[in-house]
C-alpha cells in the first residue's frame, strides 16, 4: 500500500501504481484540511445563501435554489444523470490511476467532500473494486464529467464494477468485497465528477509508455546500426555538445555505450568516411532526443497537474470562502498530450525508414534482399515493413492536434472546451503501435545482425539478441510471422529490451 502526501506525489510513485496496479491510500496528514473544507460545506448547505452546486442546479441550472432536504437527492441526480459514457471500457490500470488522482485532489482540502468519500476509494483501490469506466463522452471541461459520473456510481452501488475479474453490477461487486455503496453529501457528487482526472490518467500512461519506447528505440537503433554496419561517428560527444540540447547528448552518449565493443563496428571503423548514412541512421540522436525532451517538457507539466485541485467549486477555507473558478478546464493535459503524440509518432517514422533500409538490397550495404538468406523462394521480412509503415502512417494521423478541436456544449455555458479527453486517450493506440514498429525493428536489426558473422555485436547488444532468440529464432525459411512480432513488441512494451541492455534514462 502507497501511502500518498498531496501536492507531493512523484511521477515515479504514479508509474508504480500504473505498472504494478499498487494500492494507494491518502497519508493522515491530509485529513485535518479535509474535514474542514467539509464542515464549512455543511454550513453552506444549511444556510439560506446560494452555493454553485451545494444548494443549487448545476450548469446552465445554477439560477434553481434546491431545498436543504434535497441536496441529497441532488447528488445522486447529478451522478446518475451524468452517467452517459460510451465505448470500450477503460483498462484497469488507467482506471486504478484515475481513482489515485482523484484521492490526490480531493486530499487538498479545497473539494468539500467528507473523509467518508475518500474512504471509499481507498476501500475499492485495496479491495479490488474497479468501476466500468466507458472511455468516450468527455471533452475535457468542467471536468471528465461522464467518466468520472461513472466512477462515482459505483461507488453508490449504481452501474458496473470489475471484480475478481467478473463484470458485475457495482452494488454485488461492493457486497462480494465486504464494502457498503456510500450516500453522497451535499457537493460530494460534484466534487467526484469535476476535475481532470480521467484525462490526466490516460496522458500519465501515454507518457509512461512512450518513455519506455523511447528507452527501447535507442537500444534497437544500436542494433539496426550495426546491422547495415553504419558509421558511428555521427555519435561523437563533441557533435552534439556543440548543439547543447540535453535529450540529444544522452541519446549519442548512450548509443555510443550500447555499441562499445561490436567487432562489426571495428570491422568498418578506417572505413568510416566511405559514405554518409541516411538520416535515419545519422541524425537518430538529433530526432529521439528532441523526443526524449519533448517527454521531459510534458511529465513536468503532468507532475503538477497530477498533484492539483481540479474540480469546482473550491473550498477555501483560510478565507472563509466558497468559490466557483475553472480549474477543471483540461487545457495543460490537452496541450501535453499533443506533445507527447507528436514525439510518439516521431520515434516511429524514424524507426520505420529504419527497418526499410535494413529489407531493401540497394540500400543495405550487402544484406540479403528483405533479410532472407533464400530471397525470391522466401519473402523475409517484406510484409513486416509494409505492417510497419502502415502503423507509422496512422499514427501520423493520430498525431494531429486536438487541443485545437473546441466545440460549446451545456447550452453554450461551456463554450470552450480542452479535448484533452481525446488527445491523452489516443495515446495507448498510438504507443501500441510504436511499439510494434520496433519490436518489428528489432526483429530485422537481429537478423541483419547474425547475416554479419562471423563479425559480432557489442556484449550489450548480444545480450539483447540473446533474449529475443530464447523466444524466436532467426528466420530461415518463412513461417507465419504475426506471433514473432507480437512477441518482439511485448519485450519493447514491457521494457524488457531496455532491461537486457542495461539502459536506464534519467527522465
Amino acid at each position: 500500500m502507497i501511502s500518498l502526501i498531496p501536492g507531493a506525489v512523484t511521477l515515479a510513485t504514479l508509474n508504480d501504481i500504473y505498472r504494478n496496479l499498487t494500492p494507494a491510500q491518502l497519508n493522515d496528514s491530509a485529513r485535518p484540511a479535509v474535514e474542514a473544507a467539509a464542515q464549512m460545506v455543511a454550513e453552506a448547505a444549511a444556510g439560506d445563501a446560494a452555493v454553485y452546486g451545494i444548494n443549487t442546479g448545476f450548469g446552465k441550472l445554477a439560477s434553481k435554489k434546491i431545498a436543504p432536504e434535497d441536496t441529497t437527492a441532488l447528488q445522486r441526480n447529478l451522478i446518475l444523470s451524468h452517467c452517459c459514457g460510451v465505448g470500450d471500457p477503460l483498462p484497469e490500470d488507467r482506471v486504478r490511476l484515475m481513482m489515485t488522482l482523484k484521492l490526490l485532489s480531493m486530499g487538498r482540502g479545497a473539494s468539500g467532500v467528507r473523509w467518508l468519500v475518500i474512504q471509499q476509494i481507498e476501500q475499492m483501490l485495496a479491495h479490488g473494486v474497479i468501476p466500468v469506466i466507458p472511455s468516450q463522452g468527455s471533452v475535457g471541461a468542467s471536468g471528465d464529467l461522464a467518466p468520472l459520473a461513472h466512477m462515482a456510481a459505483a461507488m453508490i452501488g449504481a452501474g458496473e464494477a470489475i471484480y475478481q475479474g467478473q463484470r458485475m453490477a457495482s452494488s454485488d461487486a461492493l457486497q462480494q468485497a465486504g464494502l457498503e455503496p456510500i450516500v453522497l453529501g451535499p457537493k460530494e457528487g460534484l466534487g467526484l465528477i469535476n476535475g481532470t482526472q480521467f484525462s490526466t490518467a490516460c496522458a500519465l500512461a501515454g507518457l509512461f509508455d512512450a518513455w519506455c519506447n523511447a528507452e527501447a528505440a535507442m537500444v534497437i537503433a544500436s542494433l539496426s546500426t550495426d546491422a547495415i554496419m553504419g558509421s558511428t561517428a555521427p555519435l561523437l560527444a563533441e557533435i552534439h555538445s556543440l548543439r547543447g540540447h540535453a535529450g540529444q547528448i544522452d541519446v549519442a552518449r548512450e548509443m555510443r555505450a550500447l555499441m562499445a565493443g561490436s567487432e562489426i563496428r571495428e570491422s568498418h571503423r578506417e572505413d568510416d568516411t566511405r559514405v554518409q548514412d541516411p538520416y535515419c541512421i545519422r541524425c537518430q540522436p538529433q530526432v529521439l532526443g528532441a523526443a526524449l525532451d519533448v517527454l521531459r517538457t510534458t511529465a513536468k507539466t503532468l507532475e503538477i497537474e497530477a498533484n492539483a485541485v481540479t474540480d469546482n467549486p473550491l473550498v477555501l477555507v483560510n478565507l472563509g470562502r466558497i468559490v466557483s473558478g475553472g480549474n477543471f478546464h483540461a487545457e495543460y493535459v490537452g496541450f501535453a498530450a499533443d506533445q507527447i503524440a507528436l514525439a510518439v509518432a516521431e520515434m516511429g517514422a524514424i524507426a520505420q525508414r529504419r527497418v526499410a533500409l535494413m529489407v531493401d538490397p540497394t540500400l543495405s550495404y550487402d544484406l540479403p534482399p528483405f533479410l532472407t538468406p533464400n530471397p525470391g523462394l522466401n519473402s523475409g521480412f517484406m510484409i513486416a515493413e509494409v505492417t510497419t509503415a502502415a502503423l507509422m502512417s496512422e499514427n501520423k494521423h493520430l498525431a494531429n492536434p486536438c487541443v485545437t478541436d473546441s466545440t460549446p456544449t451545456s447550452a453554450n455555458q461551456e463554450d470552450h472546451v480542452s479535448m484533452a479527453a481525446h488527445g491523452a486517450l489516443r495515446l495507448g493506440r498510438m504507443n501500441a503501435n510504436l511499439s510494434v514498429i520496433l519490436g518489428v525493428e528489432m526483429l530485422c536489426a537481429a537478423q541483419g545482425i547474425e547475416a554479419r558473422a562471423p563479425l559480432t555485436t557489442s556484449p550489450k547488444l548480444r545480450d539483447v539478441i540473446a533474449m529475443l532468440r530464447a523466444q524466436v529464432p532467426t528466420l530461415g525459411e518463412d513461417r507465419y510471422l504475426a506471433p514473432d512480432i507480437e512477441i518482439a513488441s511485448t519485450m519493447v512494451r514491457d521494457g524488457q529490451v531496455a532491461s537486457a541492455a542495461g539502459l536506464e534514462v534519467a527522465a
